[in-house]
């Protein structure tokens, strides 16, 4: 059974069905504007950063958050990725944990 304190991958596209929920997100920081930035993760995503936060435009990045209700992220933890992630690879993660859910995550 999946741990309570789980964060299932994602990307944009799936953010819908967690809201108020921890989740982990791999995505390309496209903007930063103040203590916000926008990710592109198979869509856009807006994070809100914490002042740990330190991202740079163009690079990859991992955050863990909560998902609010609007859809955006507020970020607990960030890790930079650099510039060169396989995108493709993130996506098929990210279809494994969906697929087979009941490894990686506990619906709520």
């Amino acid at each position: 059974m999946a741990d309570p304190l789980s964060t299932p991958r994602l990307t944009s596209p799936h953010l819908e069905h967690f809201t108020s929920r921890t989740i982990r997100l791999v995505g390309r920081v496209t903007q930063l504007r103040g203590d916000n930035a926008t990710l592109d993760s198979d869509g856009a995503v807006t994070a809100h950063l914490n002042r740990d936060s330190h991202l740079t435009v163009g690079n990859w990045v991992e955050v863990v958050g909560k998902v609010n209700g609007d859809l955006s992220v507020r970020v607990l933890v960030s890790r930079d990725l650099g510039r060169d992630v396989d995108f493709e690879a993130v996506k098929a993660v990210v279809d494994a944990t969906h697929r087979y859910k009941e490894i990686f995550y506990s619906e709520q």
